[in-house]
Order: structure tokens, then C-alpha cells, then sequence
């Protein structure tokens, strides 16, 4: 009887402990979703953030501070050739891009031979593929890259 008592007191305290690292494990999932997001996305849409003046002009001499300083990220590459027509043809799609997506940075360079036309300052992959999956359409030879990126503003 002793013995039964003592397996089913076992069998009882192991559920219970069981159940609490279910639930940190549940926790710790939850939480996961939030990496890579800002509060601002978190909050929702119509949040009102109330800042000093101080509080405003010091995150934006930081910002501005390190607007020269390069971050690793990633960009779309929209077009690299070295054919006669690449000059007017990067130019042609550079113009297209930026006036498609007026809030993305788009490149042009020349790196001899190859004109290329970048698009982006992506900080992830992800943010990238949302742009990526609606240019695929229409430049099929669209890739993304990994490089250094500006410093987002």
C-alpha cells in the first residue's frame, strides 16, 4: 500500500512539474514572436507616444550621428548586365523603380563591365521578400543580396 501511495504521490508531482515547464516552454514561444519587431508594431495602429523635446532632439542626433556608418542588411538586384543597351537600360529601370517605390532607395552602379540596379536598405531577409515577391512578376532574374545597407532613418 506504502508503495502505491508513494507512485501515485511520483506520478502526481511529475504531471504538476510536467505542466509549469509546459507552460514556460509555451511562454518562451510567445515571446519569439515579438523578435525583429518594433513597439510601434506591437502596439498597434492610433498608439500616440508622448515624448519630451530632449527625449526627440537626442534619438535624433543619434540617428543622425550615424547616418555615415554602414549596417550590414540586405537589397533586392534588379538588373546586372554588361551588353551594349545596359547603361540606358539600368537607367530606364532605376527611374521605373523609384518611381514605383518612392520610400525605397534605389541604386545604380557600374562596376566594370556590369551596370547593376539595386533596390532597398533592407535590415531582414523578410523585409526584403515582401518586395522581392512583388518585383519577381515583372525582373524573373531578381535576386536578393546580402551588403552593407544605409543607416535607416
Amino acid at each position: 500500500m506504502r508503495r502505491i501511495f508513494t507512485i501515485l504521490i511520483s506520478l502526481l508531482a511529475l504531471s504538476v512539474f510536467g505542466l509549469s515547464a509546459q507552460d514556460s516552454l509555451n511562454l518562451a514561444r510567445m515571446d519569439s514572436t515579438y523578435v525583429g519587431r518594433t513597439i510601434l508594431s506591437v502596439i498597434g495602429p492610433g498608439a500616440e507616444i508622448n515624448q519630451t523635446p530632449e527625449v526627440r532632439k537626442a534619438l535624433q542626433g543619434y540617428v543622425d550621428s550615424n547616418a555615415s556608418k554602414a549596417v550590414q542588411g540586405y537589397r533586392i538586384r534588379v538588373f546586372y548586365d554588361n551588353s551594349p543597351q545596359a547603361r540606358v537600360r539600368s537607367e530606364s529601370i532605376a527611374a521605373y523603380l523609384r518611381a514605383q517605390y518612392p520610400e525605397t532607395g534605389v541604386y545604380r552602379s557600374f562596376e566594370s563591365p556590369n551596370y547593376k540596379v539595386t533596390i532597398g536598405d533592407f535590415r531582414t531577409r523578410d523585409e526584403a521578400l515582401r518586395i522581392y515577391n512583388a518585383l519577381k512578376g515583372t525582373y524573373p532574374t531578381a535576386y536578393i543580396i546580402k551588403e552593407n545597407i544605409n543607416f535607416p532613418r
